[in-house]
């Protein structure tokens, strides 16, 4: 699996984010935390990872 990191990060040496990757297809989303990338990933459906998404944006809009 790919796994890559936002593009509002600092950039590619930047550790304090999360990657994502996507899983075989029709699974879903991975998400990991960029300091641990051996220890494991979160599996997220597409449906969750938007739900996800759309409470994220929800609170932190001004």
């Amino acid at each position: 699996m790919q796994w890559r990191k936002s593009s509002y990060t600092g950039g590619v040496n930047d550790n304090q984010c999360v990657e994502l990757g996507r899983l075989a297809p029709g699974v879903g989303v991975g998400v990991r935390d960029s300091k641990d990338p051996d220890g494991g990933h979160l599996a997220l459906t597409v449906g969750e990872f938007a739900a996800l998404l759309a409470r994220i944006k929800r609170t932190t809009s001004p």
